[in-house]
């Protein structure tokens, strides 16, 4: 598999996106993929990014768009404070913004910047960090939802990482697994760096089951040290009306001062290529995923 460096993933990409897909699943677990009968959770997000139609995919996996779609469903009281959204940072007018919050694209991935003192900012190397992130093209060739993101950048209230549950040194991370209305499980992150994470696994009712997980030097045991969630029952409810009518999907969650908030959705978990899970989870939670006839 080491020939199928970036370069030539573009390019395989391009020729043959269903290719692709299954030289990296055969990476990430040890087989290629079936495409007439795909079986684990990886396969069946694979399957339905390239045989089905993905155009709300789109809607929903963009950062600013989705926030309509939370209204909508009458989940708006969850959304971060939005102070701004723009198609170019030239466009930002500082001045107008508070002290604190973060902005960020809203196609990417990690494409964030803090500000918990704006004096401090130097905004012209904000700008230039900026633009240069709206030209990338995020999103492999068999995720052409993302590929359809209209590049923009909003600015949104900077939650409070000091108000959670412990101590962490960044926000933890409910990541709620849904298939078909329902979460099948929580992968739960914090203390991200990036040399590594803290991550926990559970089931919906907060048992932990570390047997369902891959660690590694980056994805590190955290030994079931956090309590669950004040809202856990408002994040499996919320979950199952959101996902309801997706085969699967994953839905993320912070918890900042005993309020529940919205972080994404994400069709493509790990671009579908996920490998911090053990396969017989992977096939256990595909078994979950109804697919469309």
């Amino acid at each position: 598999m080491e020939f199928v460096k970036k370069g030539a993933r573009k390019v395989l990409g391009t020729i043959s996106p269903k290719l692709l897909a299954s030289l990296l699943n055969h990476k990430a677990e040890g087989h290629y993929i079936d495409w007439k009968n795909p079986k684990s959770l990886n396969e069946k997000i694979l399957w339905l990014s390239l045989n089905t139609d993905t155009t709300k995919w789109t809607r929903l996996a963009d950062k600013y768009e989705v926030r309509s779609w939370l209204k909508e469903m009458g989940c708006e009281d969850m959304l971060p404070k939005l102070y701004g959204v723009w198609d170019k940072a030239e466009d930002i007018d500082f001045d107008k913004l508070p002290e604190k919050f973060i902005l960020k694209t809203n196609h990417g991935s990690g494409t964030n910047i803090v500000v918990k003192n704006k004096a401090e900012l130097n905004i012209e190397e904000a700008r230039k960090q900026l633009n240069d992130w709206l030209k990338l093209k995020f999103g492999w060739p068999y995720e052409p939802h993302y590929l359809r993101i209209k590049p923009r950048i909003i600015a949104e209230e900077l939650l409070d990482a000091t108000k959670q549950p412990i101590a962490s040194t960044s926000l933890i991370d409910y990541k709620c697994f849904c298939m078909n209305g329902k979460v099948e499980l929580i992968w739960a992150c914090y203390n991200r760096s990036k040399e590594g994470v803290k991550v926990d696994t559970h089931y919906p009712d907060w048992s932990y089951h570390p047997e369902l997980s891959v660690f590694t030097a980056y994805y590190q045991d955290g030994e079931n040290k956090l309590p669950p969630p004040v809202n856990l029952q408002s994040m499996l409810e919320v979950s199952a009306k959101l996902s309801k009518e997706f085969p699967e999907v994953r839905i993320d969650y912070y918890e900042v001062d005993g309020k529940l908030y919205f972080g994404e959705m994400t069709f493509t978990s790990a671009t579908g290529i996920m490998d911090f899970f053990t396969h017989d989870c992977l096939v256990w939670l595909g078994d979950k995923v109804v697919l469309p006839k």
